[in-house]
């Protein structure tokens, strides 16, 4: 693999490959050079045959907050200079919003894939050690900005240290690694999603995969696909929307080759760390598989 690491414009690293004029986009891992974000590299080279380009937030930074969607832009001109005239982008959890956001944002992006997105931009949240907790939300700061202004977005219910103390309480009485469902949903009934802060996924050009599962504990993305499933046939759109939404899968809804690529021993028990993995884990596996399955369909179509 050829890698070129770009530090101006956008933080990311580039990996050719010879031969296609097409490359996708992918946000998976929390730095652009770290393990995750290299196995998806290998899986979709090996996979799909197709340049990547891997993206974080910044070096080690594995908060979200106050990130440029220009980035994205910088990023398309980049390949675009490397001759790449066709353009994908693939996120999860809070980068599947942001995949969902720059898509709508940029009609060069013909192929979106948003695993266990929200619908509504989040706000900031810094990632770290702060007061026996590491993670707390931004104040009065977004995930996302755009030519300078922050985004609107849906705050959340509680400030430092409630916040990571919500996190602790939920994710130990349900027995997963990390839980937030009633954080979030309690943040919306606080505050019921405003139309400013709904991801405007009308906009979105090209394929469009928005794949989820019940059983998530981060959020209620099952509920959150629904409505962006709901809001592209009462709206006129320009993408052609595959709604995947499972009964169990977890939050970790990969598709099973991308998560063999990743842990090629244990990948079945990196699920177990969550209380849906461990008491479904032959449906979460067929979960995945049917996720691979419709994901390769979508990335060779869209390859032609």
């Amino acid at each position: 693999m050829i890698k070129e690491k770009i530090t101006e414009g956008f933080y990311g690293c580039y990996w050719h490959c010879e031969g296609s004029d097409a490359a996708i986009m992918a946000m998976l891992g929390d730095d652009c050079e770290d393990y995750m974000a290299k196995s998806a590299v290998k899986w979709i080279h090996k996979k799909y045959g197709v340049s990547v380009m891997t993206l974080s937030p910044a070096h080690k930074d594995y908060g979200h907050h106050s990130m440029p969607v220009e980035r994205i832009g910088n990023a398309i001109e980049y390949m675009r200079k490397k001759g790449i005239s066709k353009f994908g982008i693939v996120g999860a959890s809070t980068t599947g919003m942001v995949s969902l956001v720059a898509a709508s944002y940029y009609p060069e992006i013909t192929l979106t894939i948003a695993l266990s997105p929200s619908d509504f931009i989040m706000e900031g949240f810094y990632r770290g050690k702060r007061d026996g907790f590491n993670e707390w939300p931004g104040e009065n700061e977004s995930t996302l900005t755009w030519q300078g202004k922050q985004l609107p977005f849906l705050p959340y219910a509680y400030r430092h240290p409630e916040y990571g103390q919500k996190i602790k309480e939920e994710s130990k009485a349900g027995g997963d690694m990390v839980a937030s469902r009633k954080l979030f949903d309690e943040s919306e009934r606080l505050h019921p999603v405003k139309e400013e802060e709904k991801i405007k996924v009308e906009r979105i050009k090209g394929k469009l995969l928005l794949i989820g599962a019940e059983d998530d504990v981060l959020w209620d993305t099952a509920k959150y696909i629904r409505r962006m499933e709901l809001r592209l046939k009462e709206k006129e759109s320009g993408c052609i929307p595959e709604i995947l939404v499972y009964e169990h899968g977890t939050h970790f809804i990969f598709p099973e080759s991308l998560l063999k690529t990743m842990l090629p021993v244990g990948s079945g028990l990196f699920i177990r760390l969550f209380k849906a993995g461990k008491e479904y884990p032959l449906e979460c596996r067929k979960t995945r598989e049917d996720v691979d399955m419709k994901m390769s369909y979508a990335i060779n179509e869209w390859k032609k």
